[in-house]
């Protein structure tokens, strides 16, 4: 590839990558609109449900775009499915139409983030840069809208962010005149077998916590995590990609962002805009801890995708599964063990440490099944 071709590939990779903030933008917007319209015990259920509905979200990303990219002889080819198109506009059209109402957001939300997150990854996979570029801008408009609303006290703040969900999924729904490949069933079972027991821990904790710290503490929770939940953005596009094919550049492109993406959470907080936007669940000086541990577990991520791509790819559903279980449950211990200590940050720091174990599983798992050399995370050709 020349150096021409390879700085526009970078150049749209970036691009694509950025507007992946998007899937972050979403969560916090509803957790800070939520935190004017509602009061404190509603706000603790629908912190809940948003971490559920990113659950949801990620079912149906198993479902529907990796089970057909980890299934070698399918072309890796997926495309947006019609019906979850229009389920998450009609879903977004009906909470545009009663904004106020807690028990239908908490009900919605997981439809909404079946879409985004279906939506997004055929646009990643398949490389449809330009679409998903317009997709996020609309995305992002409507978070934007709705929180300068939200802060303004208005009743209807969720209607500008749902209003740029629904455009956002009928522009990602335009067809591409390629159908989807057909995905090997026991793939399907073995990557929503591994999806379910990895994606539960976080909606699990969090109720553990609003039932054992209160709705304050479940609130900061889905908070810090949705801020980490940044760093999260260029880990999950180097993942796509990687599952699609593999990509130095990628890794490169990403790598960069999350450190990027530190630091400018950092300087947010210290400026102390998260305590604008999520009000009085974040106190910048009790938060800043637990941020900071946040993103040192989301970016050990980094060192764990890469060989978990590579089984992936070459296949290896079923030792996935059964590594993936062993990870699950050896970190739910820690953070439930964490949380008795009463502490957020010592419920981060477990899932760190979880997660630096992941990687080195993974590491000699990926050694020792496809040939990787140990200890440098080199890609395979």
């Amino acid at each position: 590839m020349s150096a021409g071709r390879r700085l526009a590939r970078a150049g749209s990779s970036g691009v694509t990558l950025l507007g992946g903030v998007t899937l972050a933008v979403v969560p916090a917007a509803v957790v800070s609109i939520s935190a004017r319209l509602f009061t404190a015990p509603e706000q603790g259920r629908i912190a809940v449900a948003v971490l559920v509905a990113t659950f949801v979200g990620q079912l149906a990303f198993a479902v529907v775009v990796e089970s057909r990219l980890a299934s070698p002889g399918s072309g890796r080819r997926v495309v947006f499915p019609r019906w979850l198109a229009l389920l998450g506009i009609a879903t977004a059209l009906v909470l545009c139409v009663f904004p106020a109402d807690a028990v239908l957001l908490c009900v919605g939300l997981p439809v909404l983030a079946a879409a985004l997150e279906v939506g997004r990854g055929v646009s990643v996979a398949e490389r449809l840069d330009g679409r998903e570029a317009y997709a996020s801008i609309a995305v992002g408009a409507g978070a934007l809208g709705g929180v300068l609303a939200g802060l303004a006290g208005q009743r209807w703040a969720l209607v500008p962010l749902f209003a740029g969900i629904a455009v956002a999924t009928l522009v990602r729904s335009a067809p591409v005149g390629d159908r989807s490949g057909r995905r090997d069933p026991g793939v399907l079972r073995w990557v929503l077998a591994d999806t379910v027991i990895t994606g539960v821990i976080p909606p699990l904790l969090n109720a553990m916590i609003l039932a054992f710290l209160g709705p304050v503490e479940a609130v900061l929770f889905t908070s810090v995590s949705t801020v980490s939940g940044l760093l999260a953005i260029p880990l999950n596009f180097m993942r796509l990609r990687l599952l699609k094919e593999h990509s130095r550049l990628d890794v490169v492109v990403s790598g960069t962002a999350v450190v990027g993406a530190a630091v400018v959470l950092l300087v947010l907080d210290r400026l102390r805009g998260f305590g604008l936007l999520f009000g009085e669940a974040w106190n910048a000086e009790t938060a800043l801890v637990p941020l900071l541990v946040a993103c040192a577990w989301r970016a050990l991520s980094l060192l764990t995708t890469i060989p978990f791509t590579a089984l992936r790819r070459a296949g290896e559903v079923r030792v996935l599964t059964a590594l993936r279980a062993v990870v699950a449950v050896a970190t739910f211990a820690l953070a439930v063990a964490s949380l008795r200590l009463g502490s957020l940050v010592a419920v981060f720091a477990g899932l760190a440490v979880a997660e630096a174990l992941a990687a080195l599983v993974y590491e000699r798992a990926a050694q020792a099944r496809v040939g990787r050399q140990p200890k440098r995370f080199q890609p395979l050709p």
